[in-house]
């Protein structure tokens, strides 16, 4: 065999070694990395993510006010059903201290931005791109919604869809104190 079809060998051995540790290493990521799902009672994760306006959101910016977080993506039926409904509750409870933050997952800002512009919705939208956040907080199908007291509790998990009247009831639960009718 000649030097050059050795070096070659060597150097596709290396190549394939490479790829095989690099595919057990991410193997042995996902089958040891501890799933966190965050439930009621919790401490909810703080985060930082950019708006489709724009702006950057924190949870903890919403210290004293409930927080309804809403994770949703555009292909999503239940979602799609629900955000008009979302949209009037909002409208009624925000003078009550309660928020909403809309969280769209995986998708690009030209979907997400014509779906929002078709349900006239104007609540802050933050765009877990990466879809991070959906992993912070243990998310696997969507929508998920957290119901978050004024002190950054989880009082709720809710992992299905819902009607307007439901999320009256959700929203009425995050009510601060003091903030009644």
């Amino acid at each position: 065999m000649s030097k050059t079809k050795k070096r070659r060998l060597w150097m596709r051995t290396a190549v394939l070694l490479l790829f095989a540790g690099l595919a057990g290493f991410v193997v042995y990521q996902s089958i040891s990395g501890e799933s966190v799902v965050v439930e009621a009672g919790d401490k909810a994760p703080d985060f930082e993510l950019e708006t489709l306006e724009g702006e950057t959101v924190r949870l903890s910016d919403y210290k004293g006010e409930g927080v309804f977080l809403n994770f949703w993506a555009t292909y999503c039926k239940p979602c799609e059903e629900e955000m008009p409904y979302i949209e009037r509750q909002s409208k009624i409870f925000e003078d009550r201290g309660v928020q909403v933050l809309a969280v769209n997952v995986g998708e690009t800002e030209v979907t997400t931005r014509g779906f929002v512009e078709r349900k006239n919705m104007t609540f802050p939208i933050p765009m877990d791109t990466g879809e991070a956040l959906l992993n912070t907080y243990g998310i696997g199908p969507i929508p998920v919604t957290f119901l978050i007291d004024e002190n950054g509790y989880v009082v709720d998990r809710i992992t299905a869809g819902m009607s307007e009247q439901e999320i009256n009831g959700y929203m009425e639960r995050i009510v601060p104190e003091g903030e009644g009718d």
